[in-house]
Order: structure tokens, then C-alpha cells, then sequence
């Protein structure tokens, strides 16, 4: 079976750099974040790293679709299975608008909660809990959905390099010969 063709090297690297970075700000937000109380000084320094991470991911996740969407592309990859197809292009659907909607609803729960003037100012205090703004809620219940939604497309991708044995990874590799 030939090797299917690579992306553009800007959506390898950005695929690649973005898993790295949502890596880190889950695991930050679901470990770090939840463990050290709002009262603490230590929880300004790890706001900021998840704020600003989070920021970058946003920017990084718009550039990577505008530079998806203005590039060739290897043909949609195949299971064999016409639903799992589907579900496969569903889910880098929702893999986008789930990355929309969790910094959509860190943003809201920023602005509810002054933390712009709390964290980069340094001019207002933390409230005492997030627990109560309805955007926590949201950004918790989301990133719950962007987990499983990430460990779905690992576990895909390593069905087809391993099982189907079809070279389905080499597409997010910078090799030339593709």
C-alpha cells in the first residue's frame, strides 16, 4: 500500500506544537489549577501560564484552520467502515469547536471574574471560589469532552498506523517522499 501524501509542513507543526500546548493547559487546568486555593500566591503565577496558554492555543487553532483551509490536503483518510469515516471526520470537526468553546468560555469566566486585573495587574483580588460563574461550569464539562474527543483521536490514529498498518501517521510528518 503506497504511503499516503504529508500536510503542509505549517499544519504538522502547528498540529504538533497545539498538542504539546493542550496537553499542558489540560493537564495544568485539571491538576494544578483545581489543587492550589484562590487565597494563595501561587495561584496568580498559575493562572497567568493558563491564561496566556490558553491564549496562544486560541491563536495557534485559528492560524492552523486558516492555513487548513488555504492548503492542499491528503484525501480523507479510510477505516473501511463507512460510519467510522464519519465519525472520523465528525470528530476533527468537534475537536475544532471544542478548542472554540473552551477558550470561549475561559474568556467569560476571565471577564467574570476580573481576572485580567487580577493576574497581568496585579490591581484586583481572586474571588474566593470560580465553582458559582456558569463559564467554570462550561470550561470544566468541555474540557472533559476535549479529553476524551483527544485520547478518541490518538487511539484512532494509532488503530490505523498499527492495525491497518496503512501509514496514516506519516501524513502529520514533515518526510518529503510522504
Amino acid at each position: 500500500m503506497n504511503p499516503p501524501p504529508v500536510y503542509h509542513k505549517a499544519l504538522v507543526a502547528l498540529h504538533w506544537l497545539l498538542a504539546v500546548l493542550l496537553a499542558v493547559a489540560l493537564i495544568m487546568g485539571s491538576t494544578q489549577l483545581v489543587s492550589i486555593p484562590n487565597s494563595s500566591p501561587d495561584k496568580i503565577f498559575a493562572l497567568r501560564a493558563h491564561m496566556i496558554a490558553g491564549s496562544l492555543i486560541l491563536l495557534l487553532t485559528v492560524v492552523r484552520l486558516l492555513v487548513r483551509l488555504n492548503t492542499a490536503k491528503p484525501a480523507p483518510a479510510s477505516t473501511g467502515n463507512p460510519l467510522l469515516d464519519r465519525l472520523g471526520r465528525l470528530t476533527h470537526v468537534l475537536l475544532y469547536l471544542l478548542v472554540f468553546a473552551m477558550a470561549g468560555s475561559g474568556i467569560a469566566m476571565a471577564i467574570q471574574a476580573n481576572l485580567p486585573a487580577a493576574v497581568f495587574k496585579l490591581s484586583a483580588a481572586l474571588p474566593g471560589s470560580f465553582e458559582h460563574l456558569a463559564p467554570r461550569q462550561a470550561h470544566g464539562y468541555i474540557a472533559k469532552a476535549l479529553i476524551a474527543l483527544i485520547v478518541l483521536h490518538i487511539a484512532a490514529a494509532l488503530y490505523h498506523q498499527f492495525v491497518r498498518k496503512d501509514g496514516l501517521l506519516r501524513r502529520m510528518s514533515w518526510r518529503k517522499d510522504g
